[in-house]
């Protein structure tokens, strides 16, 4: 399990991950929105909540985890669950349906950091492309004269999401204190991906010997 703040670098570190290892990538996120395309049972209920404005309770999402994680590439490649379980309930529902991961991944990185990147954001609504006015500015002026910030990337908006964050995170880690890694994410990726990767290089090797 991987867990990170909006803007921690978390969906880079999936990427790294799952290119080197195989395992299968599993975001809450991602598996509501094809739940609601394929217009399964569960899609369907999620839907008519998401409709409301409402949030999609507990019991739906797990059980859309739940189904996923039980499908034979993850049960064969092993998984990775993507910012998700965000709440004590949803982790112990998890442990109940026996779903216990080898290592919680986390990471840190200094909210003045977290806020920067978010509020320096920009979408190029005509490629889709996000951009960074500091980090990854772009490449021309008449792309910078189109980008449009994503109303939520405002430094008040960004300090309530980190806030929600960390609590949610307070209490997922009470289930997962014993097997969590603490992972610095205020250093370049690479060197955000060398720590996750010596801890699951050791976690490959100890599997060998059992």
């Amino acid at each position: 399990m991987i867990s990170g703040a909006p803007a921690s670098g978390k969906g880079t570190q999936c990427e790294l991950i799952t290119k080197k290892y195989g395992l299968v990538h599993i975001a809450a996120g991602d598996l509501l929105r094809a739940e609601i395309a394929s217009g399964s049972e569960n899609g369907k209920r999620a839907k008519e909540y998401m409709e409301k404005g409402q949030l999609v309770p507990n019991e739906i999402v797990v059980m859309m985890v739940k189904e996923r994680l039980l499908l034979p590439d993850s049960q064969e490649n092993g998984w990775l669950l993507d910012g998700y379980p965000r709440s004590l309930v949803q982790a112990t529902a998890l442990k109940e349906f026996g779903f216990q991961p080898d290592l919680f991944i986390l990471l840190e990185v200094n909210e003045e950091i977290l806020v920067e990147r978010v509020v320096g954001r920009r979408l190029d609504p005509v490629t889709g492309k996000i951009y960074h006015l500091k980090y990854s500015p772009p490449e021309t002026e008449e792309i910078a004269a189109r980008l449009t910030q994503r109303f939520d990337d405002t430094e008040e908006k960004v300090k309530l999401r980190l806030q929600t964050h960390h609590q949610n995170v307070e209490a997922v880690l009470l289930m997962y204190e014993d097997i969590t890694l603490k992972v610095n994410g205020n250093v370049p990726k690479e060197d955000v991906f060398a720590q996750i990767d010596g801890a699951l290089t050791k976690l490959h090797e100890d599997r060998k010997l059992i």
